[in-house]
């Protein structure tokens, strides 16, 4: 499994490149910002990218998809779960109230929803809708590779968890999301967080002290 994470934009959100080295194909995940750096790093991983995919729609995970979708081209398919769709063609009113430019990106052609299977080669991302940060937060559950992995966007990090008080957000659905959706999987799971460094399900459930197991 090929797993590069690396931070974009004047908020430092991870962008996540995903792939099957053997069958030559990857995943973008939050592409934030920074499109042309993205695109360098696909160019320094030598696979071919078949997926631009969304944790959520905020202008950090998602304000760099209209340039990557056009460098990309209209072949390569864009998921989003269907209820951040309000917040992902606003994209340019987040920039507004943060001070930013944004270009709103174009729609979705991949409406994900909870249980879907994602093929990308041997690996299988399952999309978990887990609301509560935004309304159609999502993390995908990778199966098929050398360890088990989560990306969660901004529904949990090490130490801490998503905010809460945006639109859309509740820290009870939040909570609710964590305990069923991520704290289900195994200790050993890595966690591959929307901000900051990787953490563990394990970790999380015993010393998370926002949501503890």
């Amino acid at each position: 499994m090929y797993l590069d994470v690396f931070p974009v934009g004047p908020i430092q959100a991870n962008c996540v490149l995903l792939g099957d080295p053997t069958a030559g194909v990857l995943a973008v995940i939050d592409p934030g910002e920074e499109a042309p750096r993205i695109m360098e790093r696909i160019e320094r991983s030598g696979l071919e990218p078949t997926l631009i995919l969304h944790t959520h729609g905020h202008l950090d995970h998602a304000g760099g998809t209209a340039e990557l979708a056009r460098l990309l081209g209209p072949e390569v398919p864009v998921g989003l779960h269907r209820d951040e769709l309000d917040l992902y063609r606003n994209l340019a009113m987040q920039g507004r109230m943060f001070g930013l430019e944004a270009t709103t990106p174009p729609m979705p052609t991949l409406l994900l929803a909870h249980g879907d299977r994602l093929e990308l080669g041997s690996l299988s991302l399952e999309v978990r809708h887990t609301p509560g940060h935004s309304p159609g937060g999502v993390c995908f559950v990778v199966h098929g590779g050398s360890e088990s992995t989560v990306v969660v966007g901004d529904v949990l990090f090490a130490g801490s968890i998503g905010r809460t008080d945006l639109f859309g957000g509740s820290f009870a659905i939040l909570e609710r999301s964590i305990r069923e959706q991520l704290y289900t999987l195994p200790d050993e799971t890595r966690v591959v967080c929307g901000h900051g460094p990787d953490t563990t399900i394990g970790r999380e459930r015993r010393s998370n002290p926002f949501v503890r197991g």
